[in-house]
């Protein structure tokens, strides 16, 4: 919570509880079998019981679940148990009350703790308590929350610190999920890590003997979006395909409007249809999104999952709501309405692990600097005659490297309009110029004399239309493990993928400008890690 606190949301834009439940009934009617209340802090809405009440006389809804901070839990659970409240997560970052109350600015530790217990009383289990790990404010509090398992059923989730909305997005704040992972084991080298539902968010371990379980949400390192099955209208009635997306669609204003329901799934399909496979508009988010305005003292969010059947995300997130068929994309293209405009969004994965998660787009945003910035006063390609060299990295360690670049394609409006709209006599631009930012990357050392030849285990090219500047905006990130860096791989990569969209252009404009080709960031390494401020 900001010390200043947050701008509340007024009562005439939050969803009515009939509202609520119109929605609610229509994705339940097409296949939604969950849906979790959270927030903001969803119990002290006073209509809540009566809402779970009239949620649970829906048929072909499984599961009704709260996201809460606990405080009012204790007193409000047996009447939401008796109406038909079945799952409990417990939003919970410290177990220090006075941290607690320099997090939350307020007491209440032993509420929360009240409600935990009351809802292992009441025999919920697991009880899902949520930390959120914070570097320089929790992360040596890992253990104790680990410890709670082993007397008590509860489902200990760590989740890695998000850069959204309030969040002030901040490199040196993030804790992996494995190292927190390296840290348990420390403590417990037994710890067995359990079979993963299918589209679960949560990789899940027990330490034998224990009660309960510890579970790591890794929504940053190794991020689940393409089998994520979640959708969440916040409390005005905003359809969110993705937390991280600024995209909306007011679903509040067209039921006021009197939609019909084969209107309102038109919507809801047309929305689904363009989830993305990571996190929605990340890059983009960080650098022009409004400053954030959650609401604590409103019910902030119906948070529906569970699309029909739990599937992966190209049947599942662009197939069918009944009624209505989202139209199929090819498989390199994912076309998404913004603001006013239309545009075409692609992305492209090389991964020489098939189990392997893709590269988090969370790297791309703006931050300072991390790490030792160890840098050379001396080109380490020059030798001491000034004469070209090769740096001998045979006796360096091997460790993951990861580097992301970018640039950006001024094409101007004609050129603009041809691409968007894929109209060009040479075929699709932003295929071309992506699969070339692929190639480019895996051919750097032929291309840059001096540069060591990588085996690269994972290459990500993404173009983004940008209609206000007529550009195309290039992301590409590279990783391998080895003794030498891939930030050469990933500004090549940027850089010609950024040619190629001019190759492909040029026949229709000559005022065509590359710029802001840049490294944005690099881990690994002796020198440190570097993210562009």
């Amino acid at each position: 919570m900001p010390e200043e606190g947050v701008q509340l949301t007024p009562k005439a834009n939050l969803l009515t509880t009939e509202e609520i439940l119109t929605l609610a009934r229509l994705f339940v009617k097409e296949g939604v079998d969950k849906i979790r209340l959270t927030g903001g802090e969803p119990l002290i809405r006073p209509d809540v019981v009566d809402i779970v009440a009239q949620l649970q006389q829906l048929e072909g809804l499984r599961t009704i679940g709260v996201t809460t901070n606990g405080i009012n839990l204790a007193r409000l659970l047996p009447q939401l148990q008796k109406v038909g409240l079945s799952a409990i997560n417990i939003s919970l970052d410290t177990l220090v009350p006075a941290k607690f109350e320099f997090i939350v600015r307020r007491k209440g530790f032993h509420k929360v703790m009240e409600g935990i217990h009351k809802a292992i009383e009441l025999g919920y289990n697991p009880v899902k308590v949520n930390c959120v790990v914070m570097r320089g404010l929790n992360e040596d509090e890992l253990l104790d929350f680990a410890a709670l398992t082993e007397g008590l059923p509860l489902d200990v989730r760590f989740i890695e610190y998000m850069p959204f909305d309030g969040n002030k997005w901040n490199f040196k704040k993030m804790v992996s999920y494995k190292e927190m992972l390296d840290t348990v084991r420390q403590q417990w080298p037994e710890l067995e890590k359990l079979p993963e539902e299918e589209s679960s968010t949560a990789k899940a371990f027990k330490i034998p003997g224990f009660q309960g379980q510890i579970s790591f949400i890794t929504s940053m390192s190794e991020h689940f979006c393409g089998t994520c099955n979640r959708l969440r209208i916040t409390a005005d009635g905003n359809l969110k395909v993705c937390l991280f997306g600024n995209s909306e669609v007011s679903l509040r204003d067209h039921l006021r409007a009197g939609a019909s329901e084969q209107e309102l799934l038109r919507i809801i399909g047309a929305a689904v249809g363009r989830k993305k496979r990571q996190h929605a508009e990340l890059f983009l988010m960080f650098r022009d999104s409004p400053p954030a305005n959650p609401s604590i003292s409103s019910w902030d969010a119906l948070h529906v999952e569970g699309l029909r059947s739990r599937m992966s995300f190209s049947s599942q997130m662009a197939t069918l709501w009944k009624g209505y068929r989202v139209p199929q994309t090819p498989p390199l293209a994912q076309q998404q309405l913004g603001s006013g405009s239309f545009q075409r969004h692609y992305t492209s994965h090389v991964d020489s692990n098939a189990n392997s998660k893709c590269l988090s787009p969370g790297s791309w945003a703006s931050a300072a600097p991390s790490g030792p910035q160890l840098t050379s006063e001396q080109l380490t390609h020059v030798d001491s005659e000034g004469r070209a060299a090769m740096v001998d990295v045979g006796k360096k360690p091997d460790t993951e490297r990861v580097a992301v670049a970018s640039a950006v394609v001024l094409l101007g409006p004609v050129a603009f309009k041809l691409v968007q709209q894929n109209q060009l006599k040479k075929g699709d631009a932003l295929v071309v110029a992506q699969l070339a930012g692929v190639q480019a990357a895996k051919l750097t050392s032929q291309l840059i004399p001096l540069c060591h030849h990588v085996a690269l285990s994972h290459v990500q090219v993404q173009l983004e239309l940008d209609s206000t500047r007529h550009a195309v905006e290039i992301r590409a990130s590279c990783r391998a493990r080895g003794p030498t860096g891939v930030e050469m791989e990933a500004l090549t990569s940027a850089a010609v993928a950024a040619l190629t969209l001019y190759d492909m252009c040029k026949a229709v404009s000559r005022d065509i400008v590359l710029e802001e080709i840049k490294l944005i960031s690099k881990t690994g390494g002796q020198r440190g890690d570097f993210h562009r401020a």
